[in-house]
Parts: structure tokens; C-alpha cells; sequence
């Protein structure tokens, strides 16, 4: 895959991910506004409930109080009245209606006099023209008028009566007109009934005096920033409305709201939870696939010239035992079966390198552990390995600073592990390479260090050069002999041995690794 088709197809995902992530987070935010609108509606309307009984339970209250004074009951439900004469007769009736002016007294008056007139012969209807003088069991007319005066007139000082008592009670102190343990039956009722089962605080509070000024209500009603919802109460008082307040709050609103919504919310969010993750593994594995494929072509480069070189000096050399024209001489056939010989051992290494990794890879590799003496085995590597740095003008120096040098592992792999790393010391050395061997104690730990002076590791590369087949790049120049399998080999037979290796390297300064084994004590 060019880099350009894998910019493209990641701008894709990144873009069809984010409008499914913007369009998920729209709906999530709708879904939760409408739930808390519904939520806010129904606490409106039961508050709108508790306003309205508190209303009925004043008037309630003037009524029985009116009452007690003889006010008759039915002025207190009706602007019309039926009035019945002493005398009983066949359908006599005479009502009369009341008219208010703006202050709320009675101002005006309209009556009507019915009635049915029958004997035992006949039966008449019709208007009275008030000439009897025993009318309807009144001895004269002008004596039911002032009956009737008298009445409009009780009737009318009773009514006003009402009306003044009612505003004497509008009057009080808010604290008087409303009753704290009816109002906490009130508004739990109208809470519930409206579906909301939630902890709740109110209190009461006059505009007047200030938002902050409680005229009572619960002690620890404290909102703070959570929502708080306002009903003014006794609006339809007779001089207008006092700015009294019912405030009420639910302090676990917020977790209710989300509780409400959350089976909506939480699959929404680990589905694309999900989405990002898979998104996330996608890239990764692209780029991973795209790393191998260029480690892939970097080791079959190194591996063509690795083998390469060693199968074309065993063509050449064989060419020449073919040849007619060179003089067969024992010497010439010994020098030209070594070199058949060394290039075969080259070659037949290389191959087995490659085949031992593939057979640690899958995990088929047999350690034999025994505790051993790590400072005698790195006497033994350093002797082994001194003639070629030599060959190269170059030094090797053993400091064994430890004096407890016993560990516990596979002592061949381990020689091979140091062996390794003294080679990659002499192969990234410029001329002559400066190397230096060291053993020490550290707390519970058995360190051997292996430093160099050579060309260094830059800082980007450091993470990376224990994965298989990796190579510091070093464009298309194949100085340095390898297949990058050795510090992979390395990384691999450390962690076997439940051990730790660190990497310190400053370009054109050195680099020194650092085994840390555990601590055999004696």
C-alpha cells in the first residue's frame, strides 16, 4: 500500500468515525433535553397543583369563618338567589341577581317575581299585578316590599362582610396564611401523583425580602447551583397578588436525569467505545503491517548479501580446482579447500541463525539452568574474543568488580548473548574499537555491562532495536554485516532468564547495555 492511498484511507476513518461520534453525542444531547423538559414540565404542573389547593384551602377557611356569622350558604356560591314565601302556594317563586363594582360591593340588583294561581275548579298562570292585598300571605304589598328590602339589604351586608373578611385574611403574614404541615401533605401528594419520586427541599420566600431570605420552609434547603423551581402563590387575591414564592429543588436531579437516560446513553457510548478501539487496532495494524513489510525487505537485502557472498568464494574457489590453466599443487588445493572450508561454516552459520530464531520464536527452545560463575564465564569470552579486537587495533578491558558473581541460567546461551554484544561493540566501532567488560553488584542484582565507543544509537532507535530483523537505517549502504537478528536474540534469552537489559547510547559518544540477572546469594 503507497503512503498515499494509507493517508487517504485513515482521513477517511477519521472522518466517517468523527460525524458518527458528532451525530451520537446530537442525539444523546436531544434524548436528554427532552427527558429533562418532561422531568421540568411535570414538577411546573404539581407545583401548579399545591398554588391551587392552598388557594381552595383559604377559601375554605373564610367560608366556615363567614359562616359562623349566619351568613347564608348559598351567597357564598352564587351570584343568583331563590327566595320562597312564608304562605305555601303552587309555583311561587321570586329571584333577584347581584351585580359588583371594580372594588368588589355590591352595586345593583335585578329581581323577578314568578308564580302559578289554582283552586280546586280551575287553573290560572300569569304575572301578579300586585293590587291583592293579601299577597302571597303579605297583609299588604307595600309590607312585602319592605320584607324584601330588609332582606337585600341583610343580604348585601353579609356579602360584603365575606369580601372584607377575605381580604383581612389576604392581609396576613404569608407564615399565617399557609400551613407547614399542610403544605408538605400538599406537595408530596402532587409530586407523587404527577410521577416524580425523588428527595425534594422547599421553602418559602417573599421577592421583597430578597432571594437569599427564607420565611421557612426546610433547614438544610441549600440549592447552591442546582436547578430550583419558583411558584408564586395566591394570585387571585382580592388587591392583587403579594410576591410570595414557593421554591422548591431536587438535589439528586442530576442522577436521576441521568439514570432516566442512561439506557440510552451507556450502550450508545460503549458502542462507540468499541468503534474508537477497533479504529485505533486498525491503524495500528497498518502501520505495524506496513513496518514488517519494510523490516521484511531490509532482511532480505541483508540476507541476499549475507549469502551472497560466502556462495560466490565457494564458486570462485571451485572454478579454480576446475581450471586447467592454474598448477594443481598441494599447497594451492589445501589453500583453496580452507577457504571452501570457512565460507561453508560461514554460510552453514547464517542458516542456522536464522532457523534458531524461527525455533525460539515458537517457543521450542530447551534451557538447561544451573548456577554458575559469571565472572569465570566473561574470562573465558574476553580470551576468545581479544584476537579480534587486536586484529583491529583496538582494546578489550575486564573489570569483575563483583565479588558475588554466581547467577542461575543456561550458561551456553548466556555466552552467546555476550558474545553478541562484544560483536556488535567491534562491527559499530569506526577504527579502533575501545570495548569494556564489567561485572558489579547491585543491591540483589548481577550486572555485566559491555561498552563501546563507537558510533552510537540515535535516541528514536533505542525502543526498537530488540525487535526482530531490525536495523538501525543506514540508507543504502551495507557496511555492517547481519541479518539483525542478534540484540532480538539477545532481548529474548535475557527475558527467558527472568533478567533485564537497559540501553544507554549517545550518537558518536557509545552505547553500553546492561544485563541485570538475579542475585544468587551463597
Amino acid at each position: 500500500m503507497s503512503r498515499k492511498m494509507l493517508i487517504t484511507l485513515i482521513f477517511l476513518m477519521v472522518f466517517v468515525l468523527s460525524g458518527l461520534i458528532l451525530v451520537q453525542t446530537k442525539m444523546i444531547k436531544t434524548a436528554s433535553d427532552i427527558r429533562e423538559e418532561q422531568f421540568n414540565q411535570l414538577v411546573r404542573n404539581a407545583l401548579l397543583r399545591v398554588a391551587a389547593q392552598l388557594d381552595q384551602y383559604e377559601q375554605i377557611v373564610a367560608r366556615n369563618s363567614a359562616m359562623t356569622n349566619q351568613l347564608p350558604g348559598s351567597t357564598l356560591s352564587s351570584d343568583k338567589f331563590n327566595v320562597f314565601p312564608k304562605n305555601s302556594f303552587s309555583g311561587g317563586l321570586i329571584s333577584f341577581g347581584l351585580r359588583y363594582s371594580d372594588n368588589g360591593v355590591v352595586s345593583s340588583y335585578q329581581e323577578e317575581i314568578q308564580f302559578n294561581l289554582q283552586d280546586t275548579s280551575k287553573s290560572q298562570q300569569g304575572t301578579s299585578d300586585m293590587q291583592n292585598d293579601n299577597f302571597f300571605g303579605f297583609e299588604s304589598l307595600v309590607e312585602f316590599r319592605k320584607e324584601q328590602q330588609r332582606k337585600r339589604e341583610s343580604f348585601l351586608n353579609d356579602i360584603n362582610w365575606y369580601r372584607n373578611y377575605k381580604v383581612f385574611l389576604e392581609e396576613r403574614p404569608i407564615q399565617e396564611r399557609i400551613d407547614s404541615v399542610f403544605l408538605k401533605e400538599v406537595l408530596a401528594i402532587a409530586l407523587t401523583e404527577t410521577g416524580i419520586d425523588l428527595e425534594y427541599k422547599y421553602a418559602i420566600k417573599n421577592s421583597n425580602l430578597g432571594r437569599d431570605k427564607m420565611i421557612f420552609g426546610d433547614s438544610d434547603y441549600d440549592p447552591g447551583k442546582i436547578k430550583v423551581f419558583p411558584q408564586p402563590l395566591f394570585q387571585n387575591d382580592l388587591n392583587g397578588a403579594k410576591p410570595n414564592y414557593l421554591y422548591v429543588y431536587f438535589p439528586k436531579r442530576s442522577g436521576y436525569l441521568l439514570r432516566e437516560t442512561g439506557f440510552t446513553i451507556i450502550p450508545t457510548l460503549i458502542l462507540t467505545a468499541i468503534l474508537i478501539a477497533i479504529f485505533g487496532y486498525t491503524i495500528m495494524v497498518i502501520f505495524r503491517q506496513k513496518k514488517l513489510s519494510m523490516i521484511k525487505n531490509d532482511f532480505i537485502n541483508n540476507m541476499t548479501h549475507e549469502l551472497k557472498t560466502p556462495i560466490s568464494t565457494i564458486s570462485l574457489a571451485s572454478q579454480m580446482l576446475e581450471d586447467g590453466s592454474i598448477t594443481n599443487t598441494p599447497q594451492t588445493i589445501e589453500h583453496i579447500s580452507r577457504v571452501i572450508n570457512q565460507e561453508s561454516k560461514r554460510l552453514s552459520y547464517q542458516v542456522e541463525k536464522v532457523l534458531q530464531m524461527a525455533v525460539f520464536n515458537e517457543g521450542k527452545l530447551k534451557f538447561k539452568f544451573k548456577e554458575f560463575d559469571a565472572n569465570k564465564m566473561i574470562e573465558t569470552v574476553a580470551a576468545n574474543f581479544e584476537l579480534r579486537v587486536k586484529n583491529k587495533n583496538g582494546t578489550l578491558i575486564t573489570e569483575k568488580m563483583a565479588k558475588n558473581a554466581v547467577i542461575s541460567g543456561d550458561e551456553v546461551h548466556i555466552t552467546n548473548v555476550i558474545f553478541n554484544l562484544l560483536d556488535n561493540a567491534v562491527k559499530y566501532s569506526n577504527d579502533s574499537p575501545e570495548i569494556k567488560i564489567i561485572t558489579e553488584n547491585k543491591k540483589d542484582q548481577f550486572a555485566i555491562s559491555v561498552q563501546d565507543k563507537g558510533i552510537g544509537i540515535p535516541k528514536e532507535h533505542q525502543t526498537q532495536i530488540f525487535d526482530r530483523f531490525y536495523r538501525v537505517p543506514t540508507g543504502n549502504i551495507h557496511n555492517v554485516k547481519g541479518f539483525g537478528l542478534g540484540l532480538s536474540y539477545v532481548k529474548k534469552i535475557v527475558d527467558s532468564h527472568n533478567a533485564k537489559i537497559k540501553v544507554e547510547s549517545v550518537v558518536n559518544k557509545g552505547t553500553k547495555f546492561t544485563i541485570l540477572f538475579p542475585q544468587i546469594n551463597n
